[in-house]
């Protein structure tokens, strides 16, 4: 980041902004600090989010981004409680899907290597913010969860096409059409988990691959990433557009409306199509 960049990053690393950047020598490290809706995020946390790995591209000083969440959990997906005051504001669904999608693109396009550290759960858009890293250290008490089914809707965020690209389509219709807990260490085994460690060694960890990186020539790294992800993730526009034409067809669906009913006021939805 120029210094104007490193500016923008910290008028917008405010509480309200639902996250902090801050950039320590070649570590740009950027964490998810909304604890009490289990690092949820709403449509201005993710433009925020998103501008902030977009800036970091351009600055050559960074070598490596590490993501995390605050507290016990990585990201739970989108802020379902936020929609109303977002549909106030004039902001559509399909305005959601395109910054979740930027947000996603962002993180795979980053020039630099993405590393997340994950504790809890990932679910929702979270799943695919998570994926979108190029290494993801996860503890043993994390999880994977693809829920969408269960309130209407449809696995979104990339996270179909790098569910399939890591584990193969029968994981990634598992846990897409029974939206069910994928634990840390079957999400290891299926190649979607770089490591999966003890809690206490979970920052080890993540520093000791950071600052590997971080001693590392950055072109090398650049052109590294870009060969994995061309090689692997080649799937990745068509499903995040089909994704958002799927996505806006269910978000005004009757099923949607009961199921995120059924969610918030916990109890089971019954889905009538």
């Amino acid at each position: 980041m120029s210094n104007n960049d490193s500016a923008a990053v910290a008028a917008s690393s405010t509480p309200t902004a639902g996250f902090s950047a801050v950039h320590d020598g070649k570590v740009l490290r950027v964490t998810i600090t909304k604890p009490k809706r289990k690092n949820a995020v709403d449509y201005d946390t993710m433009v925020a989010l998103g501008d902030t790995f977009v800036a970091a591209a351009e600055d050559r000083s960074v070598r490596v981004i590490v993501l995390t969440g605050e507290g016990g959990d990585f990201c739970t997906g989108a802020d379902l409680s936020a929609s109303a005051g977002e549909a106030k504001r004039g902001i559509t669904s399909d305005m959601v899907m395109d910054v979740a999608n930027r947000l996603v693109k962002s993180i795979v396009d980053a020039p630099v290597p993405v590393i997340v550290r994950l504790k809890g759960a990932a679910a929702g858009v979270g799943v695919g913010i998570a994926l979108a890293a190029d290494l993801v250290y996860a503890s043993e008490d994390a999880y994977l969860l693809l829920a969408f089914i269960n309130i209407g809707l449809m696995p979104d965020g990339g996270a179909a096409a790098m569910v399939a690209a890591a584990a193969g389509r029968p994981l990634a219709a598992e846990m897409a059409l029974l939206g069910e807990r994928l634990p840390a260490p079957a999400a290891k085994r299926a190649g979607l988990f770089t490591a999966v460690v003890p809690e206490a060694e979970l920052d080890a960890k993540v520093e000791a691959a950071a600052a590997k990186i971080a001693a590392g020539p950055r072109r090398a790294l650049e052109l590294t990433k870009k060969a994995l992800n061309q090689a692997t993730l080649t799937a990745l526009d068509t499903a995040l557009e089909a994704e958002k034409t799927g996505q806006g067809e269910l978000l005004k669906s009757a099923d949607f409306i009961e199921g995120a009913t059924a969610m918030l006021t916990k109890r089971k939805a019954v889905f009538k199509d």
